[in-house]
């Protein structure tokens, strides 16, 4: 290995949660600043938390709503190809 090359290695740096909990770890900051941790995520704490910031939920059920009264008023590509091949025949017809 190059010598001076890497970062210094601090066997004691503090994490802190946005909960309030904070533990060491090994890491090559010197602080670390987390939103969630073991204590309150929820995979570990069983207790569901949902965050929907600006309604992101609700926009994709309206978005879907409109897509499905769109789908409704559409023709089919059968009823098109058989309209186009009724014209087509009419043509030649002619």
């Amino acid at each position: 290995m190059k010598k001076d090359i890497h970062p210094k290695y601090n066997d004691k740096s503090k994490v802190v949660c946005a909960c309030g909990n904070s533990f060491s770890v090994g890491s090559t900051q010197e602080s670390i600043n987390t939103e969630l941790c073991s204590e309150c995520h929820p995979f570990y704490t069983g207790k569901q938390k949902l965050v929907d910031t600006a309604g992101r939920v609700d926009k994709f059920k309206q978005k879907m709503a409109k897509q499905e009264e769109a789908a409704k008023s559409r023709k089919g590509k059968k009823v098109k190809k058989a309209a186009q091949a009724k014209k087509k025949a009419a043509k030649t017809k002619k």
